[in-house]
């Protein structure tokens, strides 16, 4: 929560699109993709999760965003403490699932520009080849609320952070009609 609001209805469309500016009067913002797994290993014991991550999915596509699933991989470890044997379960191909869309955009010239929404460093190696393999391309970090990255900055001409602000104003409508008039209700708690 951000200012006594939840922020977990966010319009990444409108939020990506409130940025625009920075980029210059000519930017158009051509395609947007969302990278997320489904933490379906909580099925069993918190349904809601799942199910409130897949209505919103279902509202980001309907506002025109390509969403990209990865999965979550049981990884069992031992722990140094009890000695014990432990599982817990690791979101994975998420951060190369985004490395390879990067690529991929300017393989195929779909961009011009790229902007990555992201503090985490997994990502450098990518945006290093791509500014070798690209150097007429451009990338940037838009790094989101709380997570600005000085590493990751460092690797491109321009970053910027999202302010909390920005996070409360561009929310989904609640509830949300999707293009063929389907009502989506914001989900209890968020």
């Amino acid at each position: 929560m951000l200012n006594g609001a939840g922020t977990k209805w966010l319009d990444i469309a409108a939020l990506c699109r409130s940025y625009l500016h920075l980029f210059g009067r000519s930017a158009e913002l051509h395609e947007i993709h969302y990278f997320s797994a489904l933490a379906k290993h909580l099925e069993a014991t918190k349904p809601d999760v799942t199910a409130r991550h897949a209505i919103y999915l279902d509202c980001l596509q309907d506002s025109g965003v390509f969403v990209e699933l990865s999965r979550f991989k049981k990884k069992r470890f031992r722990c140094e403490k009890c000695r014990a044997n432990l599982k817990r379960h690791e979101e994975k191909e998420t951060d190369v699932a985004l490395a390879a869309k990067l690529l991929e955009l300017f393989v195929t010239d779909a961009a011009d520009w790229i902007v990555l929404v992201t503090g985490d460093t997994d990502i450098a190696p990518a945006v290093r080849t791509a500014k070798r393999l690209f150097p007429a391309k451009n990338i940037s970090f838009a790094f989101p609320y709380d997570r600005k990255n000085e590493e990751l900055a460092q690797l491109v001409s321009m970053s910027f952070h999202m302010s909390k602000d920005a996070y409360v104003k561009h929310q989904l409508a609640d509830p949300y009609v999707t293009q063929t008039g389907r009502v989506i209700p914001k989900p209890p708690r968020w």
